[in-house]
């Protein structure tokens, strides 16, 4: 049988265990994918821990990226065929449709034909990054040429992939980073300013860069005290948008920067575009067209082996990580 991994009780990565697990035959619109490679997320680890948005059911799967071949479809599926090489992009429910496995089953919408050019392990390394970055800046906020953007947690997947999509788009990425030690990396993948934020003043350095247009958009993973000079350096009318909550220390509402420049703060999850159909088409269309073009190149920080997979949640925790996180079957 084949191979998945699961966990029955929340904890560390040490609670990750590999498994033989019986899989059924895809239902109607689903696909089943002889996975070859999968991307790592930080929701896995939340999920893992009993602390993200869904509940796991023990024993429980998880997993929300892979590449492979497709092994079967399901009845009603017209327009992929066993044999074919495909990634997916992330469903809704990690728990009902588990990544982590040789072979599993997806929606078929959820399947796509990446450009031939791109290997198992890049692919994998797609959908969740350039997605989640693609809803929030191009879908939500508009993003449009010459536009300042302001992108915390620089260095992580989504955040290059941030940076990657605000350069096709003519704007103007400025990656933000705790420490000078991925300073440079960043500037070499392409933003135009970094601001090292545990060594220069956020809210100066902004201002300096963006000069009297002001920032339009800050792309925030992190939230805590860095919410106030985020704000104060957003243009009137700018806006903020949340999708993640790295700090451990709390988040000030920055009253009087909102009313003073009527800010928008939006709170962000990749699953309103995954689950819109409508959202969904144009934004796989700029990430295929990107890939294919060169212009949106995955990074992928570290490959591990399936047995490694404590270990590659270990990394994945640790924070020390540039770009994604890759693990191949």
């Amino acid at each position: 049988m084949p191979r998945a991994v699961r966990f029955h009780q929340h904890g560390g990565p040490e609670v990750l265990r590999i498994e033989t697990v019986g899989v059924a035959p895809p239902a109607r619109n689903e696909v089943q994918i002889r996975v070859k490679a999968l991307g790592l997320n930080r929701a896995e680890a939340l999920l893992r821990r009993g602390t993200y948005i869904e509940t796991a059911s023990f024993p429980s799967g998880l997993g929300l990226e892979a590449a492979g071949i497709v092994e079967a479809v399901g009845e009603d599926v017209a327009n992929l065929a066993p044999g074919g090489a495909v990634s997916i992009v992330p469903p809704i429910s990690m728990v009902r449709w588990p990544a982590y496995a040789e072979l599993a089953n997806f929606p078929a919408a959820l399947v796509v034909r990446h450009p031939p050019e791109l290997g198992f392990e890049a692919a994998a390394a797609v959908w969740m990054q350039y997605l989640t970055a693609y809803g929030a800046l191009v879908d939500i906020a508009g993003l449009g040429r010459g536009d300042v953007v302001a992108i915390t947690a620089a260095s992580s997947s989504v955040g290059l992939a941030a940076i990657q999509i605000a350069k096709r788009i003519g704007a103007v990425p400025v990656g933000l980073t705790r420490t000078s030690a991925k300073r440079q990396a960043l500037l070499d993948v392409g933003a135009a300013q970094v601001v090292v934020t545990e060594e220069e003043d956020i809210r100066a350095q902004l201002a300096d860069i963006a000069g009297a247009n002001g920032v339009r958009v800050v792309f925030d993973a992190v939230g805590g005290p860095a919410f106030e000079p985020l704000t104060a350096a957003l243009s009137p009318g700018g806006i903020l948008i949340e999708y993640g909550g790295l700090s451990p220390e709390p988040t000030p509402f920055p009253l009087f920067n909102v009313l003073g420049k009527s800010l928008t703060l939006r709170g962000y999850l990749v699953h309103e575009i995954v689950r819109d159909p409508k959202r969904l088409a144009p934004a796989k269309a700029f990430i295929l067209g990107g890939l294919s073009d060169g212009t949106l190149k995955p990074i992928i920080a570290r490959t591990f082996r399936f047995e490694e997979i404590v270990e590659a949640h270990r990394f994945l925790e640790s924070n020390t990580q540039f770009g994604k996180i890759v693990v191949t079957i």
